[in-house]
């Protein structure tokens, strides 16, 4: 009987042993298996893989088919990929999401039209579906020479398009053209009525066309604003447009209005956000950047919202204008100062930062005070980034490399190569932005668009100008020395974005874990002839092991909010 008794302790623990060794096998089983495809792991060898296994939010192993089938189990989803290209989840490292967010479901996209008849097709639309007096806006993110008309719209056209609604039609930050019944909306019978600085053009016979030249911004803030609700819904339609595109992540350059960070910090808080989201605050002088610091440390929050530091603007005396404005006047020795002043304040307390600036003939003027910060504080590892400036010579880029500031690069010459021409000259922009150059001197560079008021937020759309440089018009631009190959220029999108994200450890490739971010493509990026790299969208988009985005034969997948 003893002899019976005292094997039971010997039984139970060999029972308990399978059962954590069952335990631990269940545990380790994928929730999604990807199978029989192209993997592009972005990875520092660029490897390409067959297959890849999530478990929960992270990437398990990526692999041949055999080796990841090993990680499947009674409840793994197996998605046979059929061939098709996964590649990391994109992330723009410069887009202004939260403000297009708020209005994505009102405005109408004229990117994909190729004739102005089509363009003027999709106002006529809107405004049938909308009550007479609705506003019809299309803000920005355009070009006439994409139409086969090569021509803008006049005030008959808006006219015969949307006779009871007032017409907004505004090309990039230079000029808005707006309808007779718009003008008559917002009281403008004459220049006095314009925002400051604001021109309105005038016909032969001294009548005015519509356009308005200048005040852009300015002008934009007097159309109606919509209530908290349609907000929150029409940001969460444009953040699923994004994933739609392949994009998992964005870093917003400034977030400034109180109504943009409601509406964000709403869906992030009901867990609606299907994007990561990291956001810089604007800020215009040292009152409120220390105002800020006190409330909001830097990297606040989590893998889905994470404050990113100040920018893009973070002066109202020293400033860069837009394209086709030219070189803004020379600060005063004060306004330079108080710049130095809200820098220095930046560097100490280890803040981020990234500011808008246009021209290589005046970055002098910030690059100088950087230096003089950096003596006092280094701010290498703090990943200050300079926006746009696409003639940087090589002489700004080894500055900047010195400090260990990045550049975020857009694809802004694809619909503004004539604003940039007009500031540089043609043969300046036929080597903007100067890639390689950066690549060469080893700037960290982030890819992105500067949607939506300056170029189309389709990240496809900015891969295929990095990769061909061809204008909106189909003009061939950049010249090859500047020009990155396909996987240059999809690094600048994943790994160069997440470094400016401060997640480059976590994300912007597909490696063993890290976050289970990736797109399955609809083509495959690397060998579709490049004037169809723009036409590419994701069937799948997963964000954190999460289906965010799924149609055609992977649609069952989506997990529905």
């Amino acid at each position: 009987m003893k002899k019976t008794l005292s094997v039971y302790p010997q039984i139970i623990l060999a029972a308990l042993a399978l059962l954590a060794v069952n335990g631990s096998a269940r545990a380790q089983e994928a929730d999604f298996i990807f199978v029989n495809g192209k993997i592009l792991t972005v990875d520092p060898q660029f490897s390409v893989r067959q297959a890849i296994a999530i478990r929960e939010s992270k990437i398990v192993s990526v692999g041949t088919n055999a080796d990841i089938r090993k990680n499947a189990g009674s409840k793994t989803r197996t998605i046979d990929l059929q061939g098709r290209t996964v590649i990391p989840g994109l992330i723009d490292s410069h887009i202004h999401a939260s403000r297009a967010g708020l209005t994505f479901d009102s405005e109408i996209n004229w990117t994909d039209a190729t004739s102005l008849q089509e363009a003027l097709g999709r106002i006529a639309d809107m405004a049938s579906k909308s009550p007479p007096g609705a506003w019809m806006v299309v803000a920005g993110g355009w070009n006439p020479h994409q139409f086969k008309e090569d021509r803008r719209p006049t005030q008959a056209d808006l006219a015969a398009a949307a006779p009871n609604n007032p017409v907004y039609v505004q090309f990039n930050y230079a000029w808005v053209l707006l309808s007779q019944t718009a003008m008559q909306a917002l009281h403008i019978a004459s220049e006095a009525d314009l925002p400051r600085g604001a021109t309105l053009e005038k016909d032969a016979g001294g009548k005015p066309t519509g356009i308005v030249n200048g005040g852009v911004q300015a002008l934009y803030t007097r159309i109606p604003t919509r209530n908290f609700d349609e907000e929150i819904e029409s940001s969460r339609k444009f953040f699923r447009e994004l994933n739609r595109l392949g994009l998992t992540g964005v870093v917003d350059p400034g977030v400034g209005a109180s109504e943009d960070n409601q509406v964000l910090f709403t869906l992030w808080k009901q867990g609606q956000l299907t994007v990561r989201f990291n956001y810089n605050h604007s800020i215009g002088d040292l009152a409120e950047l220390k105002a800020l610091t006190e409330a909001l440390p830097m990297g606040f929050g989590d893998d889905m919202l994470r404050f990113n530091g100040i920018g893009e603007g973070i002066s109202r005396v020293v400033t860069d204008g837009v394209l086709g404005t030219g070189v803004t006047p020379e600060p005063s020795n004060a306004d330079k100062q108080q710049f130095y002043e809200i820098v220095k304040w930046a560097a100490e307390h280890r803040l981020s930062l990234t500011i808008h600036w246009q021209h290589d003939q005046s970055v002098d003027r910030i690059l100088t005070i950087f230096e003089r910060v950096n003596q006092q504080t280094p701010i290498a590892g703090l990943r200050w980034t300079i926006a746009h400036l696409n003639n940087a010579s090589q002489g700004t880029l080894e500055r900047m490399k010195a400090l260990g500031v990045g550049w975020t690069v857009q694809d802004a010459l694809y619909l503004g190569s004539e604003l940039f021409e007009k500031d540089e000259g043609l043969e300046r922009a036929k080597s903007a932005p100067p890639i390689m150059t950066a690549t060469r001197v080893g700037v960290a560079m982030g890819g992105g668009t500067d949607a939506t008021r300056v170029s189309p937020y389709n990240p496809f759309r900015s891969l295929q100008w990095f990769v061909d440089g061809h204008t909106a018009g189909a003009r061939p631009l950049r010249i090859p020395q500047e020009t990155p190959s396909r996987s240059e220029a999809l690094r600048l999108y994943t790994m160069g974005s997440a470094w400016v994200a401060f997640a480059e450890k976590d994300r912007g490739s597909l490696e063993p874990g890290k976050l289970a971010d990736l797109a399955v493509l609809s083509k495959d990026y690397m060998n579709v002839p490049t004037s169809e790299i723009g036409s590419i969208e994701s069937l799948l988009t997963m964000v954190g092991g999460k289906v965010v985005f799924a149609a055609g034969p992977y649609a069952q997948f989506e997990e529905k909010r």
